[in-house]
């Protein structure tokens, strides 16, 4: 858990280091900070009304608590083990099973359900999903999220102010001998950096999923169910067909405890989520683990 956070601490630090070397390459503090505002207020607006946006967008319900006694009673036990308010509870239609979590902070956070996630999930199943959820909220995930969005957006923005420039030099020969810059070499950064900035954020996307499988895992007590909801989750995830919806998951991939999207080969390192069997293999992993220190428990 520990090295997790490091990850995410490690990568956030890259993207802070990969803005301050495109600002130094346009040679000044004001790009940075205009494109930080820029990239700010994008961001500080999904921040703060996200949680509205994408239930919104899957026209999400409230869930009955008098037909869904378990799971309000199943979040509530779980919200008391993880030191957080009791999140609102949604429903919503989509085409394979899933769920997610969002809202800012503990206090305005939503959990959403697939209908057919609680079809197919064993109760067990259903309440390692649960805990995964509310490890997102527990570890604000969603102020993360937003962080690295933020680094990466302005990323973006400079590198968009670097190739203009490029361009521009091209016409001003004596602005390039004077700066004593290369324009092949700015014009090749402002190209790369977007994209390294892009797969550090999609990481951090990454090394939260990982958090939250350990986080929920213990939370639950039993990782190999968590394990055994992501394996199915996966499979439904494979033969689902989205239709009009497939924009609407692109945009809110990163969301779901399994990516509604396929993605293979390559395709992985543009992914928003850990390939479903690394995970699986380190829930059980932490199964034994857990089972370890426990046997230390009782012996003691």
């Amino acid at each position: 858990m520990i090295l997790t956070r490091i990850k995410t601490a490690v990568l956030l630090a890259s993207l802070s280091g990969i803005l301050m070397l495109i600002g130094g390459l346009i040679g000044g503090s004001h790009g940075i900070t205009a494109a930080l505002i820029i990239a700010f207020v994008i961001n500080g607006i999904s921040y703060f009304f996200s949680d509205k946006i994408v239930l919104s967008l899957y026209k999400a319900q409230q869930l009955d608590r008098s037909r869904h006694a378990d799971i309000y009673e199943t979040v509530e036990s779980l919200s008391r083990t993880m030191h957080i308010p009791m999140p609102r509870l949604w429903i919503i239609d989509a085409p394979s099973p899933n769920a997610f979590a969002t809202g800012r902070n503990p206090q305005n956070a939503s959990v959403a359900f697939t209908r057919s996630i609680m079809e197919i999930l064993t109760p067990d199943e259903l309440r390692g999903v649960i805990a995964h959820e509310l490890s997102h909220v527990a570890n604000r995930d969603i102020l993360v999220g937003t962080i690295a969005a933020t680094l990466a957006m302005a990323i973006g923005y400079i590198a968009q102010m670097l190739e203009h420039m490029v361009w521009w030099s091209t016409f001003s020969r004596s602005n390039n001998q004077k700066e004593g810059q290369n324009p092949l070499v700015l014009l090749i950064v402002a190209i790369i950096m977007p994209i390294a900035a892009t797969l550090i954020q999609l990481a951090v996307s990454r090394s939260r999923e990982l958090l939250a499988d350990e986080c929920g895992g213990r939370a639950c007590h039993d990782p190999l169910a968590l394990a055994s909801a992501l394996e199915k989750l996966e499979a439904h995830a494979r033969s689902a067909r989205y239709g009009a919806q497939e924009a609407t998951h692109t945009a809110t991939a990163h969301l779901f405890i399994v990516s509604p999207l396929t993605n293979s080969g390559i395709a992985h390192l543009f992914s928003t989520h850990p390939p479903t069997a690394v995970r699986v293999a380190r829930l059980k992993k932490l199964y034994e683990q857990l089972f370890i220190e426990r046997g230390r428990g009782y012996g003691s």
